[in-house]
């Protein structure tokens, strides 16, 4: 079993909602930082959403205002609630986490690069 697991992903049309979870692991869990990440066919890995432990929250600018992080600390989950979804919203989403030491700069951008990472789960928005 996978130290992070996401679900939740699936087909909408444009303008639906889909709400993305990750089940972290404890040990996991307790990672200064967690966020999301997306990776279209042919494109680079694109950070998406960040959160500490602390309480700041970085988003990443085509999706501010639409897609909204927060995390369940009894239940070890991370979520991604996504709503007025795009067609560009398309790609493979995934949750990841890291230390501080790892990554010293709070910033979605470097999501990609946490040191945890899950499996993925397909989002797929049609026009």
């Amino acid at each position: 079993q996978g130290q992070l697991v996401e679900s939740g992903g699936g087909s909408v049309q444009a303008g639906g909602s889909l709400r993305l979870s990750c089940a972290v692991s404890r040990h996991i869990y307790s990672s200064d930082y967690m966020g999301w990440f997306r990776q279209a066919p042919g494109r680079e890995r694109e950070g998406v959403a960040a959160i500490s432990t602390d309480g700041w929250i970085s988003y990443a600018d085509d999706v501010k205002g639409r897609f909204t992080i927060s995390k369940d600390d009894a239940m070890n989950t991370l979520y991604l609630q996504m709503n007025s979804l795009k067609p560009e919203d398309t790609a493979m989403y995934y949750c990841a986490a890291d230390r501080r030491y790892h990554q010293p700069l709070f910033n979605c951008a470097n999501v990609p690069h946490y040191n945890d990472r899950g499996q993925g789960t397909q989002v797929t928005v049609s026009s």
